[in-house]
């Protein structure tokens, strides 16, 4: 199991995931509107979840400004054509994620405390969705795996 802290933004740019969401954005007839281009841009950059105010001050921080009611319709257009997963890790507040078209994916642990948000991989928990799958005939589609508890500094 790899655990890593989430950060709003890191530099680990994904271009695929960012030609991907382009080419679907474009495929299903939207404009390349720079608000939206820089939300896609921002979330390729992401390495775990983040919410719709933290990518608008991110993109404030830049030359050009994107206003978070820009960020939250641009949110909106991704999670509906299956570009982004939305979260919700507990705290009332949706977070949110590059959905990569080859089904890559992690999942998150949360503290109760602090809401500190942390991502993991879990080789063991896929194989045991896929097994449950098979027992209970169901074709899973896809999974979200929300785990809360106290991190190491609040203990």
């Amino acid at each position: 199991m790899s655990l890593g802290y989430h950060q709003a933004v890191s530099h680990a740019h994904d271009p695929a995931w960012s030609e991907h969401a382009h080419a679907t954005l474009e495929r299903e007839g939207f404009r390349a509107g720079a608000a939206r281009t820089r939300v896609v841009d921002a979330l390729a950059r992401q390495n775990c979840c983040a919410t719709a105010q933290e990518i608008a001050d991110e993109l404030r921080s830049g030359e050009a400004r994107v206003g978070i009611a820009s960020v939250y319709r641009a949110l909106e257009v991704l999670d509906r054509l299956g570009l982004v997963h939305r979260l919700d890790v507990g705290d009332g507040t949706a977070r949110y994620e590059a959905a990569h078209p080859g089904g890559e994916h992690h999942h998150h642990v949360v503290c109760n405390r602090c809401g500190h948000v942390a991502q993991f991989s879990d080789d063991g928990l896929e194989q045991a969705i896929t097994t449950l799958s098979a027992r209970l005939e169901f074709a899973i589609d896809q999974h979200d795996v929300v785990l809360r508890g106290t991190c190491p500094s609040c203990r």
